[in-house]
């Protein structure tokens, strides 16, 4: 954390702009969510023969590996950035 306390009096579109400043990477899990959401939604009528739940399983580990992998990510990059490349003598 910053050290800040957050303000009550806060817009939505102020607490998003934080909450992506304080990490970078859920926005790109968030859209990544969103594009496997959109594709799925168009790929449904496109399906053939699959069943619907089976397609909808499908669809939801797509959408989960999407947000974990872009978690993942930014949790090696915040790792290497603050463990590796910082070097500092305390």
């Amino acid at each position: 954390m910053s050290g800040k306390v957050p303000s009550f009096d806060e817009t939505h579109s102020d607490k998003l702009a934080r909450k992506a400043r304080e990490s970078p990477f859920m926005p790109i899990g968030i859209a990544g969510l969103v594009a496997v959401c959109a594709i799925g939604a168009y790929k449904y009528k496109h399906r053939g023969a699959m069943s619907t739940s089976v397609f909808l399983m499908q669809l939801r580990v797509a959408a989960q590996g999407t947000v974990v992998a872009a978690l993942s990510i930014g949790l090696g990059y915040t790792m290497a950035n603050e463990y590796i490349f910082n070097k500092k003598d305390d």
